[in-house]
């Protein structure tokens, strides 16, 4: 396995926004097995080290790669886009609506304890996710326009979080 910082590298991919998640699997696995402490019982202190490192790189790598709204994000920096910057923010008018809505209708539910009314908002903000990860899939992999990506690469980042906020919001409610 190279010592690589490109991930998509050390996951032998290609770097793409649709993967085969199967192999990232397998092969975080196999980084995770060649690179595990046990195996350097008897290692130099620089040879642990190295081990160490790809461990700690294999799992940042993993958790980014994972995620479709982090992956987009790496993907774009690879080009050297950063998708969520103090100098990037300008989110079209419809977007920006439909977050206030999103969180007003959060906030209602909270409020009003309303667990089911939560989860159908989960529901239509992951068919959201969903659509926006086609949507770059094909302006990614298959346009390379990393300006459109940018923005739908925001919007599933505001939506993740949103539904992070939900999902506490639920477990909070249930306890």
């Amino acid at each position: 396995m190279s010592n690589t910082s490109n991930y998509f590298e050390l996951f032998e991919l290609n770097p793409a926004f649709n993967i085969d998640v199967a192999t990232l699997e397998t092969n975080f696995r196999k980084i995770q097995s060649e690179s595990h402490p046990d195996r350097f019982v008897t290692a130099t202190s620089t040879e642990k080290l190295q081990s160490m490192q790809l461990a700690t790189l294999a799992n940042e790598a993993y958790q980014t790669l994972k995620q479709p709204a982090n992956r987009a994000k790496y993907l774009l920096e690879q080009h050297g886009i950063t998708a969520i910057a103090d100098t990037n923010t300008a989110m079209p008018a419809d977007f920006l609506m439909q977050q206030m809505e999103w969180r007003e209708a959060m906030e209602d539910a909270v409020s009003e304890k309303d667990i089911a009314v939560l989860e159908k908002l989960l529901l239509e903000m992951r068919t959201e996710a969903k659509r926006l990860s086609i949507e770059l899939s094909h302006l990614i992999d298959e346009q390379h326009d990393y300006a459109a990506a940018t923005a739908s690469t925001r919007k599933l980042i505001f939506i993740d979080k949103v539904c992070a906020d939900i999902l506490k919001a639920i477990e909070k409610l249930e306890d």
